[in-house]
């Protein structure tokens, strides 16, 4: 059963690192989103850059940036009409495999959840066909363990006004509980570029940080990004 996603967010205050793909009502429009949250000082200094085939995350003070193992990575890549989108280094991963004839699927086999306990938080990745077809991922700890990895794989045929949303966490708390359940099925609207300020704002202001939106126009093929960012506001 579909669900509001903008009423999930602001009842959520942490969901983490999110994202949603899918086909806008109407079925014009294919259309992603990721945001990025943050609740330690590190994780709330970064913005979102462009580049040439997506974008990365980067300091908007380096002077602060402690450790950028975790927070410094491109969450977008394109790549042969594909779209990538994770929440890390996993990006360059499926980049790669495909570049070499591989899968979404045997890249992520090949990674594990975040080595950052007690969250151990999860990776999420999607990768978007230019049919509109998506395939969404979370890479997990079994139960808090620092040694076994759950993967979770899904694929899904567009269907207009339909998307699926995945986060890393459940919600706040110490530890950060896992994303649990297959990915949430998600009401689309029609137009992208509302949807996506629609979603920021549902972000808690407190932590939210960054936000990627994409769209593909399927009459015309015109791809449209948009980058939010909280330090920029």
């Amino acid at each position: 059963m579909q669900q509001d996603l903008l009423a999930y967010l602001r009842g959520n205050a942490y969901p983490g690192r999110g994202i949603a793909a899918g086909r806008g009502a109407g079925g014009r429009y294919d259309m992603a989103v990721y945001f990025i949250m943050g609740r330690s000082v590190n994780s709330r200094n970064r913005v979102f850059e462009p580049t040439e085939d997506g974008i990365r995350t980067a300091p908007y003070d380096p002077a602060k940036l402690q450790d950028p193992s975790l927070v410094i990575y491109h969450p977008v890549r394109r790549y042969n009409g594909l779209l990538i989108v994770t929440n890390g280094d996993q990006t360059d991963t499926i980049r790669d495999a495909l570049a070499a004839n591989g899968s979404f699927r045997s890249a992520l086999d090949t990674r594990t959840f975040e080595p950052d306990a007690p969250n151990y938080t999860p990776r999420i990745s999607a990768l978007i066909d230019p049919d509109g077809s998506f395939q969404m991922a979370i890479l997990k700890s079994d139960g808090g363990s620092p040694d076994r990895c759950v993967r979770e794989y899904y694929d899904y045929a567009p269907q207009p006004g339909e998307g699926r949303f995945l986060s890393t966490y459940a919600h706040d708390g110490a530890p950060l509980p896992s994303f649990a359940g297959a990915p949430m099925e998600v009401a689309l609207p029609k137009l992208p570029g509302p949807w996506f300020t629609a979603v920021w704002q549902s972000l808690d202001a407190e932590n939210r940080v960054s936000l990627f939106g994409w769209s593909r126009d399927r009459e015309t093929g015109e791809e449209s990004c948009t980058i939010i960012n909280g330090k920029d506001i």
